[in-house]
């Protein structure tokens, strides 16, 4: 059976008015169409019709005058609604921990040299022929111990005079005061032989003097270094004989930045080590008080214990110097900050969660890391996160594990 045909489709659409002759025209146009149009585009033909029915009826409408009248009504109907609150600030976290504190002693590592302890060179004090000589190279001497002597016949010879006349003065200077008493001299008298007596001894003192210049004495124990004269040899005075070391206790010496002279006292404990790498302990004996004008550094001295002299003077020693102990905290060199005028410190955080800068000093570089003194006692240090903070910023701390230095 056949279907309704296009103009019984009209038909039944009962339109009026102009819209009843757009559509004749466009179905004489479809009519006509038909002759040369095959059977495959008649479904085509039959929904562009229908598509055009469609525009047609929403023209006739007027709808398309007032496009965009529904938005903006809706949009003047709207109600109006709550005010959205404002984001609330999150709060940064960081990590921290509580400060572990210990007692430290600053080490100050010096390079220095090993020294006599005593030094003197031993010189002729008169001239004359060396008589005896006492003095080995190498060997040892004792204090106040006669170490050269020197010809002097004459010299002897003028002190015995001297105790002679000496002797004739007192006994005349006896007889004039008995005189003198006895009201037979004069006082000029024996004010003359007083006189005569007090020269005497003066002459005898000086004779004895000459006398003691023809020998050398020994200053003290120690080691032969050198001997400069031989037996029989004529030496002038200052002539060099002997040069005498005393190396029990032997010291070293070193020198002390200007940065580290005020953490040395005298007394302080310190460690040696020689170049042949034995070790020793010592105390600090001697601190310069005036700095060198080449290096601005302050010599200081270290007494050892050198039984038996086994250890010479002139060799290469390190020194560790062991300063008071102090207060400190061993922290992470990458923790360590600067503020904003160049202070050298760390970032922590009290009791109220507010972070801030303190600055520290720092005492000592181990290997643990940095020893700094300044840090509070109720305070947590931050290990991260302490450049992205300011002072005064609350934040949240998280416990940290242990940070490698």
């Amino acid at each position: 059976m056949a279907g309704p045909n296009a103009g019984q489709i009209l038909a039944g659409l009962d339109l009026v008015g102009p819209w009843q002759y757009s559509i004749s025209s466009i179905w004489v146009l479809i009519r006509d169409g038909n002759s040369f149009v095959s059977g495959f585009f008649r479904l085509h033909r039959i929904a562009a019709l229908f598509v055009l029915i469609a525009a047609a009826a929403w023209i006739g409408t007027g709808e398309f005058a007032a496009v965009g009248s529904h938005e903006a009504k809706a949009e003047g109907n709207e109600t109006p609604t709550a005010e959205t609150p404002e984001p609330v600030a999150t709060l940064r976290t960081v990590a921290g921990v509580v400060p572990q504190f210990e007692d430290h002693a600053r080490k100050i590592r010096l390079s220095g040299a090993t020294q006599p302890d005593k030094r003197a060179v031993l010189a002729a004090r008169a001239d004359g022929v060396v008589q005896s000589l006492d003095l080995v190279k190498g060997a040892t001497v004792t204090a106040d111990v006669v170490v050269m002597t020197l010809e002097g016949p004459e010299t002897v010879a003028r002190a015995k005079i001297a105790e002679i006349q000496l002797a004739q003065r007192e006994r005349d200077l006896e007889l004039a005061e008995r005189l003198f008493n006895a009201g037979s001299a004069p006082e000029t008298q024996f004010t003359n032989a007083k006189s005569a007596r007090d020269a005497a001894d003066a002459e005898l003192t000086q004779a004895r003097a000459a006398v003691d210049k023809l020998t050398l004495v020994s200053p003290f124990s120690g080691l032969v270094d050198s001997v400069n004269v031989e037996l029989a040899e004529w030496v002038r005075s200052g002539t060099p004989v002997a040069t005498i070391l005393s190396l029990d206790p032997i010291l070293v010496r070193g020198e002390v930045s200007e940065l580290d002279i005020g953490h040395v006292s005298t007394g302080d404990k310190a460690k040696i080590r020689l170049v042949n790498g034995m070790e020793l302990e010592g105390a600090v004996r001697f601190i310069a008080r005036e700095a060198s004008a080449q290096t601005r550094t302050f010599p200081v001295e270290v007494a050892l214990p050198n039984p038996g002299n086994a250890i010479p003077a002139g060799m290469t020693a390190e020194l560790e110097l062991f300063a008071a102990p102090v207060r400190t905290v061993t922290v992470p060199r990458s923790i360590i900050t600067l503020s904003d005028t160049g202070e050298v410190g760390l970032r922590v955080v009290g009791a109220d969660n507010l972070a801030r800068f303190i600055p520290v000093g720092i005492v000592d570089d181990s290997e643990a890391g940095l020893v700094v003194t300044g840090v509070p006692e109720d305070v947590r240090i931050i290990v991260a996160g302490q450049d992205l903070v300011r002072d005064g910023e609350e934040v949240i701390v998280a416990d940290a594990p242990q940070v490698q230095p």
